[in-house]
């Protein structure tokens, strides 16, 4: 199969295109026919070596965690999905960004979505069902999302809103009408964040949740008035130290049937703000590195 591939920790000129050996399914897996993948902020990370101590891969690796494509080849003890179905989903933290891909998590794509959608659906969703179910019932609470126009963030607002939340998110004023367009209010962020809530959520801010990272939990836990009112999926750093409740992206089929339920009715389409084909997985990655992306980058394959 082609694939996109790494042989050493390293910067986008690492990332090659290149014949790789055809992954086979284990029990409990499916293999899909990749018809686009999705590009995360741990694909960078892992592939540069900045949490090889946490997250060592074997190399030559495939970046990638959650892809769309076709099921052709199952698992020992797999049910519910038969070869010649369409799904979106999770594997390891590598091998997506390729011809074939094993997933460990997945759920039928709902028709509602196109594949460069349901490939930046894979883990924005479960990240954020994870850090929304952290914090409890969200029907007529106010949300605060940090960092809310991100792949992980617009999904958030958009599942927050659907479950009956008012939504706040921090974004920078060019994605304030992008915020708007989820069903957000939106606000910047850093300093004087909290007297800007006073003015847009004159009752307080009920809930809070971070998908930023930006070093602004502290402040996030004062404008809750309780750590325990606050969580986080980005800040492994200062959760604990500070008491917030910490949630961590797992390979959920749960979710993902819920992710995609939820699309199916129209309440929750992920975003995608740039797709590029597998020969330009460098820029694509070189993009999703400079930040400030509006919703999910998504390869071709």
């Amino acid at each position: 199969m082609r694939a996109v591939r790494y042989h050493e920790y390293g910067g986008v000129e690492t990332l090659v295109v290149e014949q790789a050996p055809d992954p086979h399914p284990g029990p409990g897996e499916i293999r899909v026919r990749v018809a686009a993948a999705g590009v995360n902020p741990v694909d960078w990370k892992v592939r540069s070596g900045a949490v090889r101590e946490v997250l060592p891969v074997d190399l030559p690796a495939i970046p990638g965690r959650d892809a769309v494509g076709v099921v052709d080849e199952t698992g020992a003890d797999v049910a519910g999905v038969s070869i010649g179905d369409r799904v979106f989903g999770l594997g390891g933290v590598t091998g997506a960004t390729a011809e074939l891909a094993v997933l460990s998590a997945w759920a039928h794509a709902p028709g509602a979505w196109n594949d460069e959608q349901a490939a930046g659906a894979g883990l924005a969703s479960v990240t954020a069902m994870g850090g929304l179910r952290a914090l409890g019932p969200l029907r007529g609470r106010t949300l605060l999302v940090e960092g809310a126009a991100g792949g992980v963030g617009s999904a958030a607002v958009e599942i927050a809103v659907a479950q009956g939340a008012t939504v706040i998110g921090t974004a920078g004023e060019r994605n304030h009408e992008f915020l708007t367009s989820l069903g957000a209010v939106p606000t910047t962020y850093g300093t004087g964040l909290a007297e800007r809530l006073a003015g847009l959520a004159p009752d307080g801010i009920d809930l809070v949740l971070d998908t930023a990272a930006s070093g602004s939990l502290a402040d996030l836990v004062a404008i809750a008035g309780d750590p325990a009112r606050v969580a986080t999926v980005a800040d492994h750093a200062n959760a604990q130290r500070l008491g917030v409740r910490l949630a961590n992206a797992e390979n959920d089929s749960t979710l993902l049937a819920e992710a995609a339920a939820l699309g199916g009715q129209g309440r929750y389409t992920p975003r995608v703000e740039r797709t590029y084909p597998l020969e330009q997985a460098a820029e694509a990655h070189a993009y999703g590195e400079r930040g400030h992306i509006q919703g999910k980058i998504v390869i071709r394959v």
